[in-house]
């Protein structure tokens, strides 16, 4: 079995639900919402409330964007969902929106969350959007998103020892 797997393709291709499928004969994981809880946004509540019915009652949750210490940790198999979700609140964490040369440190996040995804002794399953396969975006800080995005999903997927790609609930490898 691949212990580290990155799950790639677009916006409701079925990413989440394949991620799951690959750990779900294990009796215990942690799943790892990146996405923060959005309080007040209800749209937000339903999706996480669909995800958590959708997981089985025996794995722990951990929602946070520091994940270095996960994966340097010893423990049950993670699934991190998601890596874009991660890339948007370490880019916020940073303030980088007002100051697009705080991208430096974003980019010093980046290579710490590779070296501990490349060393963990977890088996790890990821989940991130492909995001550079649109239209090239009309402004600055989004374009550095996508460019942060595509680097990030780049060196994971090197550093992983299988990476699939979902679309329309279907999952294939890429080799």
């Amino acid at each position: 079995m691949p212990d580290r797997t990155l799950i790639l393709g677009g916006a409701r291709s079925g990413k989440s639900i394949a991620a799951e499928r690959l750990l779900a004969a294990e009796p215990d994981v942690l799943y790892v919402a990146t996405g923060g809880d959005d309080s007040g946004n209800a749209e937000w509540a339903a999706r996480v409330a669909k995800h958590r019915a959708r997981r089985p009652a025996s794995w722990g949750l951990a929602e946070t964007i520091d994940l270095v210490p996960l994966l340097e940790a010893s423990g049950p198999p993670l699934l991190i969902d998601c890596l874009t979700l991660w890339l948007s609140r370490t880019m916020d964490a940073v303030d980088v929106w007002s100051d697009l040369h705080r991208a430096d440190e974003v980019e010093q996040q980046i290579a710490a969350l590779v070296e501990a995804w490349s060393a963990t002794p977890r088996r790890v399953v990821a989940v991130s959007n492909d995001v550079g396969s649109g239209i090239v975006p009309a402004d600055p800080g989004t374009r550095l998103f996508r460019d942060l995005m595509g680097r990030l999903n780049t060196t994971i997927s090197l550093s992983s020892d299988q990476a699939l790609w979902t679309i329309a609930g279907r999952t294939i490898p890429l080799t």
